[in-house]
């Protein structure tokens, strides 16, 4: 009854009722525990109503839904018994429920349940408690999120803040010593590849030669007036990743912790494959047309403010061609744990790369006409990139399955739906497959011969990822499907790489100090791609191998691992910047870990400790060239021997 429901509590949340609006401060709550004298502890809850609202009592049947319920992450917490509550109730009839009557509290309430608790008593119990409230004939569920200590409970929390760790005076300045904008320049790269493929699309461009050709016969500040709307078309989508910078302020690990979110990739699964089932024509994905139309009525004119909604004109009306591959960058960006940065280098790259042509033919209109004409090749790009969309889709089912460990999408599994898709592609642009609004291949062009030989070879050069063998390591996509050893194999001959790193930093540090060897930290992810690309090219590599085996203690800290601390573990860390955290997972404890001593929140990020807890070097972010790496290793030995 205590555990959280499912579908139709969320089904609840989200239904509309004509009425009042709903208040999220119509129910505020206030909680705190009690211990008695034989040792058992009862969580008290008081729950605000702002007048004319009202508060479902617990212990009601709601068509199925507990009208309160209590949701533990910790499963050494469970409910004793049913809520004990104070405050005058009152009968009401609810027509949503078919007329039945059920008890409401129209002002404040007490609740109060008594739990139990499995083995020691923690400091702290984290939970959620579930609710529904209403006005007249209007019904909205709410959450409230509790931290609640215990009295006499013990805490063993392990440390975050190692005070003798100076990142500002390692003992060897060697390192990188400023790694925010390092990788900046290739996202930006992609996301400019990313808005020239935009170009290619239906739905942006035929609008090149009709936006240029309104330019070039208005007044002579016709070309002032492209170059200006091409910078808006760049600004508007610069614009698009301020909000994640607002997020990233307010919590440097909220991007990461949203890259790393099962539910969110498991969406981004679903959007993708529904992005690719509309490139292949089936249905057309757009935005209301009365957005559209809203924003189109200002575009007229020549001023500077009709230009700038021309320019969001083109965003609105391209973005069922342009939306699968700004949102393919969007998460592609975020999963890279870089922070809001790194989102907005790619989003201006690629709002570069759209406006650049218009701003570019505007100037030189006579190249206008060595633009290909629109035709059937516009449609037979989208549904490539429908193809790909559902390769990117099998990519965030595998960063769920991996932050999981569920074993679903095991690396060959991964692969061998990339080799059907790859074959696929291979099969269309020979015109054996046809979707709607395709028309018969008649002629193979160049560009289709190019880029048919180019996915026939890509799929070949997969074949062998579905192999135990040593060919299994596909260098050219290292880090895209899961590691080399979460393999459908028992025991797969790619994994001998020799390196098994500890998971716990107390344990490594035990084992530094007792064989007087200095500590290499990994913070690494289960969905981080440069993470897996770094163990797979650079950790093999026999200069490093051997420096990791033999001189240091390798220890590799998850930050998006999912699974719960104990209860006595678990803890409300006040962090240095004045927040206070809830630390109740792994990932929880080693990205703060991460971010309270080396300043910052991307992986892969690796740092050298001696025994005594000094810094060594400066850390070292991703690094594809093995010989770089280890000479990095190099200078902090020597400093260690120092």
């Amino acid at each position: 009854m205590y555990k959280k429901s499912g579908f139709l509590f969320i089904f609840l949340s989200f239904l509309f009722f004509k009425g009042n609006s709903q208040d999220s401060t119509a129910i505020t709550w206030e909680a705190s525990s009690s211990k008695s004298l034989n040792g058992e502890y009862q969580l008290i809850f008081k729950a605000n109503v702002k007048p004319g609202w009202g508060l479902y009592a617990p212990n009601q049947d709601l068509s199925g839904t507990p009208s309160v319920e209590l949701y533990f992450p910790d499963s050494s917490f469970s409910v004793r018994s049913a809520f004990v509550t104070e405050g005058k109730s009152e009968k009401r009839t609810i027509a949503l429920f078919d007329n039945a009557s059920f008890n409401l509290f129209p002002g404040n309430a007490k609740l109060s349940v008594p739990i139990l608790i499995k083995g020691v008593v923690p400091a702290h119990v984290f939970g959620t408690i579930n609710y529904f409230y209403g006005k007249e004939d209007s019904f909205y569920s709410g959450s409230y999120t509790f931290n609640i200590t215990l009295e006499g409970g013990v805490s063993s929390a392990s440390r975050i803040r190692i005070n003798s760790i100076d990142l500002k005076h390692p003992v060897s300045p060697c390192g990188d010593t400023g790694t925010a904008g390092k990788g900046l320049a290739s996202i930006f790269l992609l996301g400019l590849l990313g808005g020239f493929i935009a170009l290619l699309t239906p739905c942006v461009f035929p609008l090149i030669p009709l936006t240029v050709s309104f330019f070039t016969k208005s007044s002579g500040k016709g070309k002032a007036h492209a170059f200006l709307y091409g910078f808006f078309i760049f600004l508007i989508y610069v614009l698009l990743s301020l909000p994640f910078h607002l997020l990233d302020h307010t919590d440097p690990e909220i991007l990461n912790n949203i890259s790393t979110n099962v539910w969110l990739n498991l969406l981004f699964f679903v959007i993708f494959v529904v992005f690719a089932i509309s490139f292949f024509g089936y249905f057309e994905i757009t935005l209301p047309g009365s957005v559209a139309n809203s924003v189109g009525n200002k575009s007229g004119g020549s001023s500077i403010a009709g230009i700038f909604f021309m320019a969001l004109t083109l965003a609105i009306v391209s973005f069922s061609c342009t939306g699968p591959i700004l949102g393919s960058l969007l998460a592609g960006a975020l999963s890279n744990h870089g922070g809001a940065i790194q989102l907005s280098f790619g989003m201006g790259g690629f709002g570069l790369g759209l406006a650049l042509p218009f701003a570019l033919f505007a100037l030189f209109p006579g190249w206008l006409g060595s633009l290909p004409k629109s035709g059937g090749w516009l449609g037979t790009v989208k549904v490539v990139l429908g193809f790909l969309e559902l390769a990117m889709a099998i990519k965030f089912l595998s960063n769920a399955d991996l932050v999981e460990q569920w074993g679903l999408v095991k690396r060959e599994i991964f692969i061998g739906f990339w080799v059907i898709i790859g074959v696929l592609i291979t099969l269309y642009l020979m015109g054996k497959i046809r979707f709607p609004h395709d028309s018969p291949v008649k002629r193979f062009t160049v560009t289709r011969i190019a880029f048919l030989l180019f996915f026939g070879a890509a799929t070949i050069y997969l074949v062998p990822g579905l192999t135990n063998t040593s060919a299994a390591n596909l260098t050219l996509i290292s880090g895209f499907p899961p590691p080399l050893c979460y393999s459908v194999y028992k025991d797969p001959a790619n994994c001998a790489h020799g390196v098994e790193p500890l998971r716990d930093y107390e344990e490594a540090l035990v084992l530094a100090k007792k064989l007087h060897k200095p500590i290499l930290i990994d913070f690494t992810g289960w969905a981080c791609v440069n993470c897996r690309r770094m163990e797979e090219n650079v950790w093999t590599d026999p200069e490093v191998r051997k420096r990791m085996l033999d001189s240091f203690v390798v220890v590799s800290l998850y930050v998006d691992e999912r699974r719960l601390l104990p209860a006595v573990n678990q803890m409300v860390y006040p962090t240095k910047d004045g927040a206070r955290k809830n630390i109740i997972t792994v990932g929880d404890k080693w990205a703060t870990f991460q971010s309270e001593n080396f300043n910052a929140v991307s992986q892969p990020q690796y740092a050298l400790i001696s025994p005594d807890e000094r810094i060594l070097t400066y850390t070292k972010g991703y690094t594809p060239q093995a010989s770089e790496f280890a000479a990095w290793m190099d200078c902090g030995l020597t400093a260690f021997r120092k």
